[in-house]
């Protein structure tokens, strides 16, 4: 998206960018590998699972113990996350934003999140800040996949050059490259991005320099 473009619609990621969730995700897995016999996890399965849904997250941490795979997907189902939510921290600045850019800017949620999200969005009370909310449960190919983003778009009818998604991971950087979608990545500097920021009031400043 190029600055003096008309911005109508802002679409964010859920984990690393509405919540830090790293410590929440580590002890949620963790409580389903301890209950399987498996040790914790590595850092690097934890950066893993950090992008995926839970089903996907269960199938690759047994991946070297398939015969596990369906008893721990059965744990991990029955397990209540809400048990971890006191462990997700909500990111600074989100109301300040969303109060700037609404209207005549849309904003939606694009996440692999499944059946945790709109529980989520209900403790935090952040219900009234998107338009629409795309979880793994509505988009059957979780991202990478393009599917729900392209949802998305369509629902608003907005063109890749009217949108930003605000994303954190290769995950993100990869469906927004495949829709042409500009992308600003956050708290990631490492990330290839066409804007980088790391707080809700940088992406703030610079919506305000740009494109309101």
């Amino acid at each position: 998206m190029e600055a003096g473009s008309v911005l109508k619609l802002l679409v964010f990621d859920c984990d690393g960018v509405l919540f830090d969730s790293r410590e929440a995700n580590r002890v949620y897995y963790n409580a389903i590998c301890e209950a399987m016999g498996r040790p914790p996890l590595s850092e690097d399965e934890l950066e893993v699972v950090h992008m995926q849904t839970a089903e996907n997250s269960v199938r690759y941490l047994f991946r070297n113990q398939p015969e596990m795979i369906e008893k721990a997907l059965e744990f991990q189902k029955k397990l209540n996350y809400e048990r971890f939510i006191h462990l997700m921290k909500p990111e600074p600045g989100l109301k300040e934003l969303i109060k700037t850019i609404r209207p005549p800017v849309k904003t939606a949620i694009s996440t692999n999140r499944t059946t945790t999200m709109g529980r989520l969005l209900e403790i935090f009370n952040y219900e009234p800040f998107f338009d629409l909310v795309v979880t793994a449960l509505i988009s059957p190919k979780p991202k990478p996949h393009p599917e729900a983003l392209k949802m998305i778009l369509d629902h608003f009818r907005v063109t890749p050059k009217e949108v930003l998604y605000v994303g954190d991971t290769e995950v993100d950087y990869q469906l927004t490259k495949a829709l042409n979608v500009p992308l600003v990545a956050f708290k990631n500097p490492k990330l290839e991005a066409d804007f980088h920021v790391n707080s809700f009031y940088e992406l703030q400043n610079l919506l305000k320099e740009k494109f309101l």
